[in-house]
């Protein structure tokens, strides 16, 4: 099972009036983590989106908050695969500073033909990067 580690440091324009990272931009995290994971296997979401009609959409979200970030902080998004079935991808995200786990969450993914607008199987190429050994 693949391991998958994104930086990211926190900036102003994350935080809310006391320097802490408003709830909703570690979604925008866990989002350019897994936008990462696919760069680095050479699929780029607006190319598959052109040439394949082929998009994945967030279909459920379970986070839990377990301590806040703050400006300046390094962060890092580690992202497992959890289950992979025939249109959907279930992925385990944690964002961490230095040893301190501050969110844990589980994603599910699914793959979406945007002309029909109906989801369909995930691409081989898709369940060999999520199926992959380290």
């Amino acid at each position: 099972m693949i391991c998958f580690r994104h930086a990211v440091r926190v900036y102003y324009e994350d935080t809310d009036a006391g320097g802490i990272v408003y709830y909703a931009n570690y979604l925008r995290f866990l989002e350019r983590a897994r936008t990462e994971i696919l760069r680095a296997h050479d699929i780029h979401q607006a190319r598959w989106i052109a040439e394949q009609g082929l998009a994945f959409v967030v279909r459920r979200v379970e986070a839990d908050y377990l301590a806040p970030a703050r400006l300046d902080d390094v962060l890092e998004i580690v992202t497992r695969p959890a289950d992979i079935s025939g249109a959907s991808l279930d992925l385990a995200q944690e964002i961490r500073r230095d040893n301190d786990l501050l969110l844990s969450a589980r994603i599910r993914l699914a793959c979406l033909d945007i002309q029909r607008n109906r989801p369909v199987r995930l691409p081989p190429q898709i369940r060999a990067i999520f199926s992959r050994a380290d």
